[in-house]
Parts: structure tokens; C-alpha cells; sequence
């Protein structure tokens, strides 16, 4: 009973402010991104080129252009109307079916941060992030809450919280414990200026590997006590910051800084603006402003859905199992035999990140009733990304197993596809990944069964 009335104790709303403004600007940053490569990179989101679907969502399809840059553009500015709090619900909810939509697109661009991203997009349309220092409240100052239940806030806590604990847990496996990749990483990146000679000491991948592992599991704990908050907040800072200079992996450090402050106290983003508008005549003047514009009318007291008593159970419903899902998803590969980072069975959304190094390479063979034989190299159909993630992922080699016998029907050639696929994991020799006397086009993938077309690891 207690927690539960913890959960609508009213909280300072400054912390969701933050964080709308922090999610819109790097909301803005990843559409814009994506926006660019569409233009400057052959094939991407092309209604014509083949595209690798995520299971059951194949209907999800590219739009022709023009409709396709006005999807991006109006997605550009749903972000920013979430950054100045402007048609807020609308916003949020159209950036999210959006932003959605352009993920489902093609799995060869999966990435953690865009699967966070779809779960937070979601999420913000129903947090009343708007209802302080936005455009809408400045036209309406009687919109304003000072407060808001402590659930808005706990769910933004817990999805971040998951991401770092499944992200220690999957740490905790033979070749991270032995610095692999990172000793590898570390030794090509050992070039870069100022931080490549400490990268290129032989004991930097270890420590990097245990602090990330210690840091990970045990974040949460640290950043929950009061008195060593502080400590974890810029241990996170560093651990990300170090990531983002090193690696390629586009908002997610930021997101994550993002998200991991919202472990302070609710109001520290007004503490910080009353400290900065003491240091900057300019932002005194806009603070005094608003000031102002808010003693027209007094902040509302009345309750809000989220806060209202009679919603308490639909919320809690709601949260739980928002929570479950969460939580399950990460731990669907126990459900399969074998390395989970070289079968690929229930990798995706698991948090599994920065483990491994994999490459591939082959070919796939097609044969008919009449014993013709042919060899069709990927290349000839795929982007460079998506044929360097295909060798490595036995769900998009089936994919296009699955095209290509397609294409053959439509030509009226009934005809078998095999895979000659070789890969190689981390530090290990290249070894044949896909079962070569199997067609796949026979196959189907499952996501609760193993695929025995996949050949084991040889340790």
C-alpha cells in the first residue's frame, strides 16, 4: 500500500521538463541524421531496393518520394514543437508512429538507442512534460502544474535502470572476461590523438572490461543512495563519454546522461537554472519573464489523469506490465542453445551491447530439378550495410534465402537456395555458419524455437 501511494506522491515536475527538452533535442539530432544518410546512401529506404524487414512487420514499407522527405521533414518538427512544449500531445504522438515506422524499415540499421528511443516515444505521450516552462503554458499559464506524480519519473528511472543491469549481465561471459574485443579495439584505435597512447597500453581493454562490468551492475544501487549519487552520475559521464569518443554509436551516451539524471533530486534542473540565472544577466532576465507572465494565473491544482485517484489502478495495470515486457524481452535467448552472439536467436532488444566483434563473408547457391547451379553474391542486390550485417545474422541469410527463391518463382523457375556462409566471432578462426546442404527456402524462423540450420560454435 505504501508503495503504491509513493507512486502519486506529488514530485517536483522540473525533472520532466528536462528531460522533454533533453528528448526532443536529441530526438531532433537522430531524425536529422537519418534524414542526411537517406539522401547521401544508394538504396536506403528505397520503395524499390529490397529491404530487410523485421518478422511479422514486412508490411512496413518505404514510401515513394516525395512523401518519403516529407515524412522526415514533419518529424523534424514534431521534435521541435516537443522541445518548446507546443501542441506537446500531438507532437509526441505523431514522432513516435513515426520515428517507429522509419525503425521498422531495415533491420540492418538496428540499434540499441533506436529501440530505447521507440519505447521513450511512446512513453512521452503520456507524461504531462509540457505543462511547465513550454510555449503552451506561456499562452496559457493556467495549464501549469508545479507537480506531477512520481510514476512520470520512475518510469523514465526504470527503463534506463534495465538498460544498464542486462547490459552487466550479458558482460559476464568467458570472452569479455579475457578483454575480447576490446583488446582488439583498443590496439585500432590506439592512432587517435591524445587518448590513443593510454588506449594502446596492454592493460586498458582489461580495466576498461571490469569497470564496465562493475559499473553496469551496480549503477543503479549508486545512483539510488544520496550520498554516492554524485560519484556514479560522473562515473557514468565518463564511461560514456569514452564510449562516444571511441565508438560510433551515434545519441545513445547522451541519451543515457539524459535519462541517468533523473536519478536526482526532481528539482535539481531549478536549481540549476536559479544558479545559472545568478551567473547570467540574460537568463535572469528570461527567468524574471516567466516569472511574470506566471503570476497572471495561479499554477493548477486540479487533478490531471495521471494524478487523478480514480485512474490509480488502469496505471498501475499499465505499469506492470509495461515493466514484465521489459523486463522478459531481454531473456528470450535462454530460451535457445548456444552462443547468443554468434546464433543471433534473441539478440536483438536484449541490451547486448559492444561485446562482440563478428564478421562473414560467402555466397548463397541456387539449384533447380534439372541441375542447374548458380552462385549470386549479395552484393549484387544489397547496400555495403547490409551485406556486412547479413553474413552475420542468420535471420536476414534466411531473408534473403527467401528473396532470392522468390524471384526465381516469379521467372517461373522453381529452385533451391543454400547458404555458403563462413563466420568468424571475436578472436576465433573463421568457421561455416549456416548448414550449406539445407534450403533455406524450405526454412521458416521462429522465435521461440532454435534453427538447426545454424551451425554450432567451435570453441
Amino acid at each position: 500500500m505504501m508503495g503504491r501511494l509513493k507512486l502519486f506522491q506529488p514530485t517536483d515536475i522540473a525533472s520532466l521538463v528536462f528531460f522533454r527538452v533533453a528528448y526532443g533535442v536529441l530526438a531532433l539530432m537522430d531524425i536529422l541524421s537519418t534524414y542526411i544518410y537517406y539522401h547521401l546512401q544508394k538504396n536506403a529506404f528505397d520503395p524499390k531496393a529490397f529491404q530487410f524487414t523485421y518478422y511479422g512487420f514486412g508490411w512496413v514499407q518505404p514510401l515513394p518520394e516525395p512523401l518519403m522527405s516529407g515524412l522526415f521533414i514533419s518529424l523534424i518538427l514534431a521534435a521541435v514543437a516537443i522541445i518548446l512544449g507546443r501542441w506537446y500531445r500531438t507532437a509526441t504522438l505523431y514522432f513516435a508512429v513515426g520515428f517507429t515506422y522509419v525503425f521498422l524499415l531495415e533491420k540492418a540499421h538496428y540499434l540499441n538507442h533506436g529501440y530505447l528511443f521507440c519505447w521513450l516515444a511512446f512513453i512521452m505521450v503520456f507524461l504531462p512534460a509540457d505543462r511547465n516552462w513550454s510555449w503552451s503554458v506561456w499562452k496559457k499559464p493556467e495549464r501549469r502544474l508545479e507537480t506531477i506524480p512520481f510514476w512520470c519519473l520512475l518510469v523514465l528511472r526504470f527503463l534506463i535502470g534495465v538498460v544498464y543491469f542486462f547490459g552487466g549481465i550479458a558482460k559476464i561471459n568467458g570472452d569479455w572476461l579475457r578483454g575480447v574485443p576490446l583488446v582488439d579495439w583498443m590496439a585500432y584505435k590506439s592512432s587517435l590523438p591524445i587518448i590513443g597512447p593510454v588506449l594502446g597500453l596492454s592493460w586498458t581493454p582489461y580495466l576498461m572490461a571490469y569497470v564496465g562490468l562493475f559499473l553496469d551492475l551496480t549503477i543503479v544501487l549508486f545512483l539510488i543512495n544520496r550520498r554516492t549519487r554524485p560519484w556514479a552520475f560522473g562515473m557514468a559521464i565518463c564511461f560514456h563519454l569514452l564510449n562516444m569518443l571511441i565508438f560510433n554509436i551515434g545519441i545513445f551516451p547522451y541519451l543515457s546522461v539524459s535519462l541517468t539524471a533523473l536519478y536526482f533530486s526532481p528539482s535539481f534542473p531549478r536549481r540549476i537554472g536559479n544558479y545559472l540565472a545568478g551567473r547570467f544577466s540574460w537568463l535572469a532576465r528570461l527567468s524574471e519573464r516567466w516569472q511574470q507572465r506566471m503570476h497572471q494565473a495561479p499554477a493548477n491544482t486540479s487533478y490531471t489523469w495521471q494524478a487523478d485517484p480514480r485512474f490509480r489502478k488502469p496505471i498501475l495495470t499499465g505499469l506492470v506490465i509495461l515493466a514484465a515486457f521489459y523486463i522478459l524481452v531481454p531473456l528470450r535467448h535462454h530460451l535457445f542453445p548456444g552462443n547468443v552472439a554468434w546464433t543471433e536467436e534473441g539478440h536483438r532488444y536484449s541490451w547486448r551491447m559492444m561485446l562482440r566483434s563478428k564478421q562473414g563473408r560467402g555466397h548463397f547457391r541456387v539449384e533447380d530439378d534439372r541441375g542447374m547451379k548458380e552462385i549470386v553474391r549479395p552484393q549484387e542486390f544489397l547496400s555495403d550495410r547490409q551485406e556486412r550485417k547479413l553474413y552475420t545474422h542468420p535471420d536476414m541469410i534466411l531473408q534473403f534465402a527467401h528473396f532470392l527463391h522468390d524471384r526465381y518463382e516469379r521467372e517461373g523457375k522453381p529452385v533451391a537456395v543454400f547458404a555458403e556462409i563462413e563466420a568468424r566471432l571475436n578472436d576465433r578462426p573463421y568457421q561455416t555458419y549456416i548448414d550449406p546442404s539445407v534450403d533455406l527456402a524450405k526454412e521458416e524462423w521462429s522465435h521461440t524455437k532454435p534453427s538447426d540450420w545454424i551451425l554450432p560454435l567451435a570453441e
